[in-house]
Formats: structure tokens, sequence, C-alpha cells
């Protein structure tokens, strides 16, 4: 049983990991693609509001599909569509084309993300102590890899097809190969005061505070995603090349912040994780609005992934424990809201950026963020509310793998 929770725990790792790699070559290319399709700065706004949209239809139908079929099933075969979909996106000739790719791109990514972080939380709930940051690291560790590859892309003026497609080519069957070994958790027995929300269902009162949370903390990542490129070229001045490195920075800095996330949680509990996250990402979206020039701004950026790096992992984890019975449901509504971090936070930061400043858009933000110091209690553990060390193991049996394990 060991032996197939470890190829779970890695061939998971590595599904998250391709999704960062899939999802940077895409946010960090954006002026690229903006450029090659002739879409104008009104109507950018538009396509990067209808991907989370369809995004959040996906998440939304992933929760009724888990009641008949696996996550590990709607995984494996969600991953192909969102990186056959971003190749489409490079190839494609005219708007129309482009549109049809990014609806497709945002309906699979739901079911992606929904399926992804559901097989996380069953597998930490089985490990019986913090892992859900150590995957959001290998992520982060493919959106490095990403956003490094589209400044080459942009370095060497290639073609945004031909920058996908040996991703595409590489990622998509190593990805197929080790769904194989996919590792589905059983629910969890409700525990007398884990459950808060009662029965085996979803209180919607008592996930609202982690909705929250995790909205603002999109509003904080979609900023960095989709407006830092534009922000350093066009506001701090710099080149085309150097405008694809905010993104990179912030990868590279979430990856760390991620990868010692799980040892700060058990030492100290998920709640200090949490409040610190929120005030040291606040700091940095104050000096990316300050900065005078580019370098400052990428001081600014290097503070955000510190800081927003812990809020979604633990988000997803502290929807895991509240609903032990029902998690999948849980996190399945709570990923609507990441998209609805994006939603907002895309067009509100380019409206604001349009009618005030793009320095003054970056204020909002970071007010947003440091709400989830209000809501931090929502992701105190079972030792956090009665007391003692670390989390306690919860006995859950694990499910078949994918493979019939």
């Amino acid at each position: 049983m060991t032996d197939v929770l470890r190829r779970g725990r890695a061939s998971l790792a590595f599904s998250f990991f391709t999704q960062g790699a899939t999802f940077a070559l895409l946010v960090t290319r954006i002026p690229a693609i903006q450029d090659r399709y002739g879409v104008s700065d009104a109507l950018l706004p538009v396509f990067l509001a209808a991907v989370p949209i369809l995004a959040g239809v996906g998440s939304v139908t992933t929760e009724q599909l888990v009641k008949r079929i696996r996550p590990s099933r709607l995984l494996r075969w969600s991953q192909p569509v969102v990186m056959l979909a971003l190749l489409g996106v490079g190839a494609g000739g005219n708007m129309a084309e482009l549109a049809v790719s990014l609806a497709a791109f945002g309906l699979a990514v739901g079911a992606l993300d929904a399926s992804m972080n559901m097989l996380g939380v069953s597998l930490q709930r089985t490990y019986g102590r913090s892992i859900m940051l150590s995957f959001h690291a290998v992520y982060s560790l493919g959106g490095i890899l990403g956003a490094s590859l589209a400044w080459v892309g942009a370095h060497w003026h290639l073609a945004l097809w031909v920058s996908y497609l040996p991703v595409v080519a590489v990622l998509l069957p190593a990805a197929l190969v080790g769904s194989r070994w996919y590792v589905d958790g059983d629910p969890a027995p409700v525990e007398d005061g884990v459950q808060e929300g009662g029965g085996s269902g979803v209180v919607f009162k008592v996930l609202l505070p982690l909705c929250l949370v995790m909205t603002f903390a999109y509003i904080g990542d979609s900023t960095v995603s989709n407006w830092s490129a534009k922000y350093l070229k066009d506001v701090l001045g710099s080149s085309e090349q150097l405008a694809t490195v905010p993104y990179n920075v912030y990868m590279v800095t979430t990856l760390v912040g991620r990868g010692i996330g799980d040892f700060g949680v058990r030492r100290f509990g998920a709640v200090p994780v949490v409040r610190l996250g929120a005030v040291v990402a606040a700091v940095g979206f104050a000096v990316v609005a300050g900065a005078p020039g580019a370098w400052v701004g990428m001081v600014g950026f290097t503070l955000l992934g510190l800081g927003l790096c812990v809020l979604v992992p633990q988000t997803f984890a502290a929807a895991g424990r509240l609903f032990p019975g029902a998690s999948d449901a849980a996190i399945a509504r709570l990923n609507i809201f990441n998209y609805v971090g994006f939603l907002i936070g895309s067009p509100l930061v380019g409206a604001l950026g349009d009618a005030w400043s793009y320095r003054g858009a970056m204020l909002v933000p970071m007010v947003l963020v440091l709400v989830t110091l209000v809501y931090a209690r929502s992701f105190a553990t079972r030792s956090d509310r009665y007391g003692g060390g670390h989390e306690r193991p919860r006995t859950a049996d694990v499910g078949r793998g994918s493979n019939g394990l």
C-alpha cells in the first residue's frame, strides 16, 4: 500500500508540474498572442475573462461528474485537452480559432484543477500530514519551466506554435503514462467536531470564508499572471524580453515558499502560516505599486510569490478538513472561486489602469489580500482547535488507483 501511495503522489505531482508549465506558456505570452491575432486593448479583457468563466463551468460540472466518475479519470482526460488547446492558441490563424481554443482551454482546465486538488486533498488525508504545498510547489516548478521557455520564444522571436509544440509533444504522453498510477482516496469517516457543516453535505455558510480567501488570493495571482508582463513593459519601461521575467520570478519564489511551507504548517500550524503569507503579499503589492523602475518591481513580484504561495493550497486543505465526508464536492465548489478571482482580477486591474493608473490598480489586490487576516481561523486544524502538537492522522482507506491497484 505504501508503494501505491508513493506512486500516486509522484504521478499527481507530475500532473501539477505539467499544468504549471502549460499555464505559464499561455499567460506569459499574452502580449504575443494579442499581437498575433490583432486583439485590441479594449477586447483583451474580454478574452481574459472568458477563460475563467468557462473554467468555472467546468468546475461545477466536475462536482456532478465525480458522483459517477472517479476524479482520477477526469484528470487523466482533461489534461491532454488543456495541452492541445494551448497548441491551438499558438497555431490558430484568426480570431474565431483563438476563441475556440481558449474556450476548450477554459472548460478543460476547470475539470483539471478541481480533480487535481481532489486527489491532493485525499492523499494528504491518508498521509496524515501536510503535503498539499508540495503539489503546488511542483506546479510552480512547471511554471518556471514554462516562463523560461516563453522568454526563449520572445528572445528568438519564435512563432507561438514553435514554442508550444515541443512542450506538448513531451509532456502530454508523459502525463498519460503517469496517470496510470493516480490514487483515488475514499471519503474520510466524519469525526465529532471536524465536519462543522453537519451531515455529509457541504454547507455553503461554513465554506464561505474559504471561498472569499480563494477569491482574493486569485485576484492577486491573476494580477501577476495577466498583467505583470504588460505592467513591466508599459509602466516601468522594460523591454519585451524582460517583461517575461516577473512571472518567472514570481514562480521561483512560490516554489521556494511552497517547498518549505509544509514544514511551516507542521511546525507552527496553518493559521500563522496563512497570516504571514497575507502580510507578505500585501507588502509585495505596495512595492510593485511604488516601484521607480523594473528592478524594484522585480522585488515586489518576489515578495508576492512568497506571500501568495501558501494561501491557495491551504485553502483547499482547509476545505477537506471541514468536510471530510464530502471533500470532493467542497473542493469543486471552492475551486469555482479560483475563477471568480481571475474573472474579477483581470478586468478590475485593466479597468482601473485605464480609468486611473496601473500603479493605483495594484493597491486594490493589496487591500483584498489583507482581508484574509479576518478569516484566518477558518484554516485551523483539529490540533489547533483542541490543542496538541501535530495534526492527527486520519484513518482512511485508500481507494483503488486508476490502474486497478
